[in-house]
């Protein structure tokens, strides 16, 4: 794993020039509250989890104090940050504010969340090492985690058997793997490579242990176009050129049919990509296992692609009750198994992180436990730091990749692209910037 290195407060907000307003409403929630006529404290959530409904039902039902209102607004990248964004902007966000881990950072400059040092250290302990770090972008607690999603490979465990298939543990195996699909079936390829995912992209580089973004003397560093995620780019853009790979989103109808007819023999997904398939080829039932993601060599390392954390407004007047549900909300055993019935929920805390292994009774996937891979893929996450315009980028990487997938240029031409693009927007931003492209690689 890669090495630690804390960031000051001091140095991050003065990284991220602009962000003073970071700290208001940076003391304890000890007293802000306020009554609803019915005598039950209103706290509203703004939220895109499939199921948030759900929990807030069970939430509700069991005490009378608090009553949590939801608001189902879009997915963060389609509109979800934009909203909530706005309404900070206009103070009449949310109490609580629905925030991943790679939009964390964004929100939190916006100066519209509340510090949680205090009132989430006992529970450190409990969290997976990556949930942890990933709402302590400062050192400070800014958000709740609610679950990770470590990426993983999974793969048609019979056809692999079949026709004698190692699985792969590196990308040099996979690559001999993805040769030895396409003789077995000329028409089948052993996986997609999506051209359309920013966030999936990042996932893949993450496990290079080269940040993105890191601050070193009060500056930001930007580093997308470092000799990992290059590696990274070559390596897929040599495996589509060859055609052992395609290069079609995941998730469509079109991905759906190459799933389901045996033309695509393996998933390069997310913890969440257990229901995705389950729900998308159910047919498949006792085909797919799971294994970790293959590495470069060395000390394996992992990505991440998603996962979900709660903030708490730095306006709400109700910050105390919103936090004692979100607490509910990531901790209490009740809730992996409300997830249970209709999802496979992967907890950032651990004690709820075996209820929900102990409540997984799919006999979809054969193999080596599910659970058990995705506990040691998500303890091989090296550090990473999601950098203040993260989103924006994920949306540009979008672009330039979909060129590619148009026939215009290379997956390195387009990374080298992002990161000119990151650079320059940081520094419109009035950001200190430093850009590690003009100065060599760091390993």
């Amino acid at each position: 794993m890669a090495r630690r290195t804390g960031v000051s407060r001091r140095t991050f907000l003065r990284a991220s020039a602009g962000a003073a307003a970071l700290a208001a409403g940076g003391t304890g929630l000890a007293g802000c509250s306020s009554q609803a006529a019915s005598g039950a404290t209103t706290v509203r959530i703004w939220s895109w989890m499939t199921g948030m409904d759900q929990y807030v039902a069970a939430f509700n039902a069991a005490q009378r104090d608090i009553h949590v209102e939801l608001s189902v607004i879009a997915a963060g990248l389609s509109g979800g940050y934009a909203q909530q964004t706005n309404a900070i902007k206009a103070h009449n966000a949310p109490d609580i504010l629905h925030v991943e881990y790679q939009g964390l950072v964004q929100i939190m400059v916006s100066g519209g969340l509340r510090e949680l040092t205090a009132d989430m250290a006992d529970l450190a302990s409990g969290y997976s090492e990556a949930a942890w770090r990933g709402v302590r972008p400062d050192g400070r607690t800014w958000a709740v985690p609610m679950d990770l999603a470590p990426m993983a490979f999974y793969y048609r465990k019979d056809l692999f058997d079949e026709h004698g298939i190692p699985v792969p543990q590196t990308w040099d195996e996979f690559r001999d793997a993805a040769q030895a699909v396409r003789e077995a079936d000329p028409d089948a390829r052993i996986t997609t490579f999506p051209l359309n995912d920013g966030s999936f992209f990042a996932g893949m580089c993450w496990q290079t242990g080269q940040q993105w973004w890191r601050i070193e003397d009060e500056t930001w560093v930007v580093d997308i176009a470092s000799e990992g995620t290059l590696r990274t780019a070559e390596f897929w853009q040599e495996m589509i050129s060859s055609g052992l790979v395609r290069s079609m989103p995941t998730g469509t109808q079109e991905w759906i049919g190459a799933v389901h007819q045996g033309r695509l023999w393996g998933l390069l997904g997310a913890s969440w990509s257990v229901g995705t398939l389950n729900k998308s080829i159910p047919d498949d039932t006792g085909r797919w296992a799971v294994t970790t993601m293959p590495t470069w060599g060395g000390e394996p390392a992992n990505g991440i692609q998603g996962g979900t954390a709660f903030g708490i407004s730095a306006e709400s007047g109700v910050a105390e009750e919103a936090l004692t549900f979100l607490r509910w909300l990531s901790t209490d055993p009740e809730v992996p198994r409300v997830g249970s019935t209709f999802t496979s929920p992967f907890p950032a805390y651990l004690p709820s992180r075996e209820v929900a292994r102990e409540a997984f009774t799919s006999d979809y996937f054969v193999g080596e436990p599910v659970y058990d891979v995705l506990d040691e893929a998500a303890e091989r996450v090296p550090e990473w730091t999601w950098g203040p315009n993260a989103l924006g980028m994920f949306s540009v990487t979008a672009d330039e990749l979909g060129r590619v997938a148009a026939g215009s240029g290379s997956i390195p031409a387009a990374v080298r692209r992002v990161h000119d693009a990151a650079v320059s927007d940081m520094r419109e931003r009035g950001l200190a910037v430093r850009d590690a492209a003009t100065e060599g690689r760091t390993a």
